[in-house]
């Protein structure tokens, strides 16, 4: 039951695309988002964000939010024009949205109750919509922006959980002016780091997702090229150690009674790829395991684990949790991601499917969540 004061149905403003690389994944993930949402319950308005900045009134079509042929989607297709503009209130006694083209009157669009941002990466996931939103005054799915920046960040991430007694692996950061200033001393810290720890590692960007810009480096002469693919993505580079285990997941869900975990999964080893990376995930559709191979103590300890980090980084709305379960049988927390896709082969939704949530009241339990939260210091 709608917890709104009116009888009128809650407006929901899906809001996908955005700047970040991940841009083609979160119009996946809205297409699967629009298809689910209860029209007999819920009002629906997309906007998309284009890779330049700008929020566009879209095509209300799932069916053309898809991977076509190894292509992917963009907001540019789905946009309604090549200039309109959406903008939200800044006002928070107003949830009006409005839609203006060149030379024409401003249109309203008519009030949002809530806002589901299906953003993936920087400049949506990170805190920065959050932060809009919130001086917006209006709710929005998931977590807020303290959470989210943590949440985007791996270097926080970690230290976060590290002051929470999480198990985090061993890592090194290659920060901006290390490496523009004095590479020489930043490529002998990651050598440094691999006498510790061993060849190979991964290089990644600090604050990507969706496995973009990581490379698996065996030694130093591919370091160099690491490097500036991760660099590519983000300034900030973030080197890890090979973690021998297996790749565990486990979704947490924010229920009226607090957060649960979902039954795990496991990402089994990829024949066809170097690791878990971007093309293995979503356009050779890799499988996992639902619910993961593991014993009834492990699934305990995992899903416990999974609810300490989605408290410890002060999340809200969802979580996918990443772990590896090394040979020694211990869990050490890989990440975890504040807006997991929610492709039709994505894992989070598959795990709350099994744990007895489907994919359409998966949605309506994270629209109602926000619904039920204040903006503003909570």
């Amino acid at each position: 039951m709608s917890i709104q004061p009116s009888s009128r149905k809650p407006r929901v403003a899906v809001v996908f695309g955005g700047r970040s690389s991940e841009h083609a994944i979160s119009v996946l993930t809205a297409g699967a988002v629009l298809s689910a949402i209860d029209r007999d319950k819920y009002d629906v308005l997309p906007i998309g964000i284009t890779t330049d900045g700008r929020w566009a009134l879209t095509a209300d079509d799932p069916s053309r939010m898809a991977i076509a042929d190894r292509a992917l989607p963009s907001v540019e297709q789905l946009a309604e024009s090549s200039d309109g503009t959406v903008m939200l209130p800044v006002d928070p006694a107003s949830r009006e949205v409005v839609y203006s083209e060149p030379g024409s009157v401003p249109k309203a669009l008519g009030d949002v109750d809530v806002v589901f941002p299906v953003l993936h990466g920087p400049y949506g996931e990170d805190g920065t919509v959050q932060g809009l939103l919130e001086l917006s005054g209006v709710p929005y799915v998931g977590s807020g922006v303290l959470a989210s920046a943590v949440g985007m960040d791996k270097e926080y991430m970690k230290r976060v959980f590290s002051s929470f007694g999480l198990p985090v692996g061993p890592y090194v950061v290659i920060r901006p002016r290390e490496w523009e200033n004095d590479p020489a001393a930043a490529r002998k810290a990651v050598v440094d780091f691999a006498a510790d720890h061993g060849w190979p590692v991964f290089v990644k960007p600090a604050r990507a997702g969706s496995s973009m810009g990581i490379s698996k480096v065996d030694d130093l002469a591919g370091l160099d090229e690491a490097i500036e693919e991760a660099r590519r993505h983000d300034p900030k580079v973030l080197v890890e150690s090979l973690l021998r285990g297996r790749e565990i997941e486990c979704g947490v869900l924010e229920f009226e009674d607090g957060p649960r975990a979902s039954v795990p999964a496991e990402i089994p080893p990829v024949t066809a790829h170097d690791f878990y990376d971007f093309e293995a995930k979503y356009i050779d559709s890799a499988e996992g395991v639902v619910p993961a191979p593991l014993t009834p103590e492990q699934t305990a300890e995992v899903q416990r684990l999974a609810v300490a980090a989605f408290d410890a980084a002060s999340c809200e709305g969802l979580v996918r949790a990443d772990f590896f379960l090394q040979d020694d049988g211990e869990f050490v927390i890989n990440e975890i991601n504040t807006m997991p896709g929610f492709t039709p082969i994505s894992m989070y939704p598959r795990m709350w499917q099994e744990s007895g949530v489907g994919y359409a009241e998966l949605v309506d339990r994270l629209i109602q969540a926000a619904l039920r939260r204040p903006t503003g210091l909570r």
